[in-house]
């Protein structure tokens, strides 16, 4: 039985293709975009974009096609025209979910992992270029039930019906607040350009009920660069209270 491929992420990136490229290729810039910080990011890119992974580049009527191909049949595409210097179109297809045992019909952990990224990329190259990246993360929080959901009490509770390029306002669990642009919405995720001091990208994956009983899950990961030290150690504080004691320990 021969799978097809889902595609599983479409956008434009306005930067030259060799710098996406370069960001896929050098560690150290794939670790500007890609994850949140832990003590094993540097070992996870090394093994997901190291030595297994294919390479494969070519130029053709005014095209220039380069494309990564991973053991697994994930590929990742980047391509450009001579006459558009400054914008690169990203693809990632999967292979189809026929016949495969490990997805449960609900939600595919990794295809919502290389969205989450692609934006995460896509953000750093466009906003923040040549700069490195910290990240505050929660991961897996209980999505809480009816009467009283996590994204209501964080103040995200209508993001979800917001459509692309509309304009968030969110008051936080201390009344703060915080504006941005909702740059991204698919079925179990957002990503939120956030404004102010810190421009900053929110990235919400929001696991359903059916696939993590009985709630479901949220996992939230900021994005930010060019921080002092003062800044971020108030951007670590503000964003503790956001979501409550599980934050100060992420």
């Amino acid at each position: 039985m021969t799978l097809e491929d889902r595609p599983i992420v479409s956008l434009d990136v306005a930067a030259p293709v060799a710098t996406v490229w370069a960001h896929l290729r050098d560690p150290q810039l794939v670790r500007r975009w890609f994850g949140w910080d832990y003590d094993g990011l540097d070992d996870e890119i090394r093994q997901i974009f190291g030595a297994e992974v294919r390479e494969h580049h070519e130029h053709a009527d005014g095209v220039t096609r380069r494309t990564l191909t991973w053991p697994h049949h994930d590929v990742l595409t980047v391509t450009a025209r001579d006459d558009e210097p400054r914008r690169t179109h990203l693809t990632i297809t999967r292979r189809s979910h026929d016949g495969l045992a490990a997805y449960d019909g609900v939600y595919d952990e990794i295809d919502e992992g290389w969205v989450a990224f692609a934006q995460q990329l896509r953000f750093a190259l466009e906003q923040h270029p040549g700069q490195d990246r910290v990240t505050l993360s929660v991961l897996g929080l209980d999505a809480g039930d009816r009467r009283d959901p996590l994204l209501y009490r964080a103040g995200l509770h209508g993001v979800r019906g917001l459509p692309v390029g509309a304009h968030v306002d969110v008051t936080r669990p201390d009344g703060s607040r915080v504006g941005g642009t909702l740059v991204h919405r698919s079925e179990h995720q957002v990503a939120i350009h956030l404004h102010g001091i810190a421009e900053s990208l929110l990235v919400l994956m929001l696991e359903p009920a059916g696939h993590h009983p009985p709630h479901g899950r949220v996992s939230a990961v900021l994005s930010t660069y060019g921080l002092d030290d003062a800044t971020l150690a108030e951007a670590r504080r503000r964003w503790a209270g956001w979501w409550g004691a599980e934050a100060a320990s992420a």
